[in-house]
C-alpha cells in the first residue's frame, strides 16, 4: 500500500482546494521543491503532484516548480494536468517524471492513451475524476455523461499501469475517502486503483489497512497532511505493517 503524499500547484505555489474550486485555494508552502524534500525526508516512496492551472489550460502551467521538484528529490514523482498530446508525456517522461496521469484526455480522446500507454509501458495512468459517479474533465469544471467504471473498462488492454480515482465531492473536505466508490471500482477493473480525495484522519489509515482495501494500490494525501491530521511517520509506519 502506497501512501502518496499530494503537491498541487497553483501559480508556482504549493495549494490544497476544496471539491476542485479554484478560488478556494490555500497556499501550504511558497516552495512547492521545499515541500517535496520534507516528503522525501518524512519517508514517502513517492510524491503526487497536479498542476492545477495545466488541467484547466489544457498544458503545462507549472512546468519551473515541477523541474524545481525533481531537481531536488530522488522518489519518484507521477504528474498530472494538462497532459493532452503525446508531445507532452514524451517532454515530462524525459525530464524525469516517472509516470504521467492523463485525466480529460482519457474521455476526449482514449486512442492517445493508449499509444500513450503502448509507447511507454508502466508509465502512464488515467485519473478518473467523478461527480456523483460521472467523469468529470476541464479541471473538473465539466461534467460528462460517461460513468466512471465505463471509462476505467476503455482501457482494460490498454497497459495503463494505474487509475487515479477522486471522489469530487469529498476532496479537499476531510471527510474520509469514498471506501464503497473506489474499492468497487478496484474490483470491477483489473487495472491497479490509486484512491484519492477526502483521506481524512488516521482512522482513515487504519481503514486502508483493512482487508477489503488491499485491493488498492495506494491513497493520496493532501490536505490532512499539510495540517497535521495524518502523522507521517505514524502512518506510514502502520501501513508498513500490514503490508
Amino acid at each position: 500500500m502506497i501512501l502518496f503524499p499530494a503537491i498541487d500547484l497553483k501559480n508556482g505555489q504549493c495549494v490544497r482546494l476544496k471539491q476542485g474550486d479554484m478560488d478556494q485555494a490555500t497556499v501550504f508552502n511558497d516552495d512547492p521543491a521545499a515541500q517535496a524534500a520534507a516528503f522525501e525526508a518524512q519517508g514517502f516512496q513517492w510524491l503526487h503532484v497536479v498542476d492545477l492551472d495545466g488541467a484547466f489550460a489544457g498544458k503545462p502551467m507549472n512546468a519551473a516548480a515541477v523541474e524545481a521538484i525533481l531537481t531536488g528529490v530522488a522518489f519518484p514523482v507521477q504528474l498530472g494536468g494538462g497532459i493532452r498530446d503525446m508531445k507532452t508525456v514524451e517532454g515530462w517522461l524525459s525530464k524525469g517524471i516517472r509516470r504521467v496521469i492523463i485525466g480529460t484526455a482519457a474521455v476526449r480522446d482514449p486512442a492517445f492513451v493508449r499509444e500513450a500507454a503502448k509507447a511507454f509501458p508502466g508509465q502512464v495512468a488515467v485519473g478518473i475524476d467523478a461527480r456523483e459517479g460521472f467523469v468529470a474533465v476541464e479541471g473538473w469544471a465539466e461534467t460528462s455523461a460517461l460513468a466512471a467504471d465505463d471509462l476505467g473498462r476503455r482501457f482494460e488492454d490498454a497497459g495503463v499501469a494505474a487509475i487515479v480515482y477522486t471522489d469530487i465531492a469529498r476532496d479537499g473536505m476531510l471527510q474520509g475517502i469514498n471506501w464503497d466508490g473506489t474499492i468497487g471500482l478496484a474490483k470491477a477493473l483489473t487495472i491497479p486503483v490509486i484512491a484519492s480525495g477526502g483521506l481524512a484522519s488516521m482512522a482513515d489509515i487504519e481503514r486502508l489497512t483493512a482487508p477489503d482495501a488491499a485491493i488498492l494500490e495506494g491513497a493520496i494525501t493532501g490536505r490532512a497532511l499539510y495540517d497535521g491530521r495524518i502523522d507521517p511517520r505514524a502512518a506510514l509506519e502502520r501501513l508498513a505493517r500490514a503490508a
